[in-house]
C-alpha cells in the first residue's frame, strides 16, 4: 500500500508524528474510513501496547484488504522506517558536531507540534459538533486534568469512557 509506505518514509519523529500522515492518507486522500472511524481506531490503538503507526496500519490494512492488506500495510510502514533509520542515524552520527545539522534536527520538533495541533483541532471540532460543545469541552478539560494533573494513563481514561458508554442507563420515573 502506497499510503502506508508514505507514512513509513515521511513519519519522522516517531508514532505521534505519523498520526496526521495516516489521517491524511486514510481519511482525506483514499477515503478508506470516516473521521469518526479514524477517531475510534486512534483511541483503540492508544489503549494497546506497541507502536501506534504499526497498530493503525495493521488494522486499516486488514479493514481495506483482509489479511493480505494487513501484512502489506505493516510491511509498507515498517520497512521504510527501519531502512531510513539505519541510513539516517549513520549519517547523523557522522555529522553530529556540525551546527547546521544540530539545528536541522531540532527544527523538526515544532513542525511535528503543528501537525499534531491541527489534527487535535479537527478532533475538537468534530467532538463539538457530535457531542455538543458543552459536553465536548467538559470531556476535553476533564481528560486534560486527569492525564496531566493526576497522571492517569490515557489508556485507563479511554477504557473508563468505553465502559461508561456501555453501562445501562436507567430512566428515573417522575
Amino acid at each position: 500500500m502506497l499510503a502506508f509506505f508514505r507514512v513509513g518514509i515521511l513519519g519522522f519523529g516517531g508514532g505521534p508524528s505519523s498520526i496526521p500522515l495516516v489521517h491524511q492518507e486514510t481519511v482525506k486522500k483514499y477515503k478508506w474510513m470516516s473521521e469518526e472511524d479514524f477517531g475510534d481506531t486512534l483511541a483503540l490503538a492508544n489503549t494497546m501496547p506497541g507502536p501506534i503507526a504499526t497498530k493503525m496500519a495493521g488494522y486499516i490494512g486488514y479493514r481495506v484488504g483482509g489479511l493480505l492488506g494487513c501484512l502489506n500495510a505493516l510491511l509498507s510502514t515498517v520497512a521504510p522506517t527501519a531502512l531510513l533509520m539505519i541510513f539516517l542515524l549513520q549519517l547523523l552520527q557522522l555529522y553530529k558536531d556540525i551546527p547546521w545539522v544540530q539545528h536541522m534536527s531540532a527544527s523538526v520538533v515544532p513542525v511535528v507540534a503543528v501537525m499534531l495541533a491541527v489534527l487535535t483541532w479537527d478532533f475538537v471540532k468534530k467532538s463539538g459538533e457530535t457531542l455538543g460543545w458543552v459536553k465536548a469541552l467538559f470531556i476535553l478539560f476533564g481528560s486534560l486534568l486527569l492525564i496531566e494533573g493526576l497522571n492517569v494513563h490515557p489508556a485507563i481514561l479511554i477504557m473508563l469512557l468505553i465502559i461508561l458508554v456501555f453501562l445501562p442507563i436507567r430512566k428515573r420515573s417522575a
